[in-house]
């Protein structure tokens, strides 16, 4: 209770009171304010996450069409290369694309399966690490946060192609150097690289690059990678694979290993596998096995026509029902999976040469378009319904890369492609001038980001 002559009209105190009150009561007020600003934000961070079946962004579910652009973090190593990156990535993001899927790192030097590998190696020896060399992927990931573009990126390969398992098996003496060089038979890579996820110090060696790559703080923006916008989640390798039915325990846990490991370094990122699907995982209950585990984020599949069979040859035109036909079915039966994890899907990897099996940019694309047409639509259903197709992204984008025209195979000097050095440079590539292909694909990524 108040003294009679503080409440006295028109007495000092009574106004210093007050004062005090209403001084008190704004700056109050304003933290309210201040504090309560912070909400909608939190709310819409610009980092993708999950919930159920469906990616979130900014507090919206999102979908997305997108690109394999394993060469990013390579190219930019010097002026004219950081020019063809801000180029290509400012033609991609004019057409709609939002999400690409990139490569971190490869592993060890010189020739590998018979063929040139990918350089330069971040990893050149094991326990050496050229820290230098990725300064290309903080100048990718600092021109996509520029263009509200995401990152998926993988972390190491099943494949030879970049060094990947076989390198760490090399290094570790389960392969010779000899046999290592020369072109293995499909029995023999089986056999090697089913190795790797019972090869202790492997294991090691492929942890000790994951943990500076996923911990690493970008030389261009001062941001950790795991804090980085631009990372969309990261992936445990290119297209992992048992290879073996005797290696699929190893696997399992090795999966499971990587996941919790790479949670331990990154809170906000999400994590998947990388998998072909059931074509890579033996049989689809192993496939499904790993991607149950609370801390695989979504499931990815790959479909490859050529490489499975669907067609021999030139012939994609007269097999191109049956491509479909195959092609339904394959995604169909992986979205069953989807639906019983309650996870999203990506139809992360797809491609298909140009018409007549040519190499050549200036070949006509009808088949292609109208495969890539078929699987953006399912995207684009998948929206419309919320559906758990949450996205696809095309094998790969070329950009303003070109063959060389001298050698099917890549060369040290050759423009890098989307085609590995060990796949016939043009196979598969989405060059600029592609202009039916991206016509196409802008249809549909309209849908997707209407505004734009």
């Amino acid at each position: 209770m108040f003294h009679k002559s503080f409440l006295g009209p028109g007495s000092r105190q009574k106004r210093l009171f007050f004062k005090q009150m209403s001084t008190h009561y704004i700056k109050g007020l304003l933290v309210f304010l201040w504090a309560v600003s912070f909400l909608p934000i939190r709310a819409q961070e610009p980092f993708v996450t999950v919930r159920g079946h469906q990616f979130m962004l900014e507090g919206k579910p999102w979908y997305a069409i997108g690109a394999n652009y394993w060469y990013g973090g390579l190219v930019p190593a010097d002026p004219e290369g950081k020019e063809r990156i801000r180029r290509e990535l400012d033609f991609l993001r004019d057409r709609g694309i939002t999400k690409l899927r990139v490569m971190t790192a490869a592993e060890g030097t010189g020739p590998i399966n018979g063929v040139p590998r990918v350089e330069p190696a971040y990893q050149p020896e094991p326990g050496v690490f050229r820290e230098e060399l990725l300064t290309g992927l903080d100048f990718l990931l600092t021109e996509m946060n520029k263009r509200n573009m995401k990152a998926v990126l993988y972390l190491s390969n099943n494949w030879e192609w970049s060094g990947g398992f076989l390198q760490y098996l090399n290094w570790n003496g389960q392969i010779a150097d000899s046999v290592l060089r020369r072109k293995l038979s499909w029995d023999e890579m089986r056999d090697y690289t089913s190795r790797f996820y019972s090869c202790d110090n492997c294991l090691l060696q492929y942890e000790a690059q994951l943990r500076r790559i996923v911990t690493r703080v970008n030389s261009f923006t001062g941001i950790k990678y795991a804090e980085d916008p631009a990372v969309m989640s990261w992936e445990i390798a290119n297209e992992p694979r048992p290879m073996r039915p005797a290696a699929v325990e190893a696997y399992r846990n090795f999966i499971r290993r990587t996941a919790r490991l790479i949670r331990s370094l990154d809170s906000r990122h999400l994590i998947t596998t990388g998998s072909e699907g059931e074509a890579g995982s033996e049989k689809m209950e192993i496939f499904e096995q790993v991607h149950a585990d609370p801390l695989i984020d979504y499931l990815t599949i790959h479909i490859w026509p050529k490489n499975w069979g669907w067609f021999k040859d030139t012939a994609i035109a007269g097999n191109f029902p049956q491509i479909i036909r195959n092609t339904e079915e394959y995604v169909s039966k992986h979205l069953a999976v989807a639906g019983r994890l309650n996870k999203p899907l990506v139809i992360e990897e797809f491609g298909l040469p140009r018409d007549g099996h040519s190499f050549s940019e200036f070949t006509t694309t009808v088949y292609r378009d109208r495969y890539y047409a078929f699987l953006f639509e399912k995207v684009i259903r998948s929206y419309q319904e919320n559906g758990p197709v949450a996205g696809a992204l095309f094998w790969s984008f070329s950009g303003y890369g070109r063959p060389s025209h001298k050698q099917l195979l890549w060369k040290k000097g050759d423009d890098i492609l989307g085609d590995p050095p060990v796949e016939e440079q043009g196979l598969n590539s989405v060059f600029d001038t592609d202009s039916s292909t991206w016509n196409m694909i802008r249809t549909f990524t309209s849908q997707l980001n209407p505004n734009e």
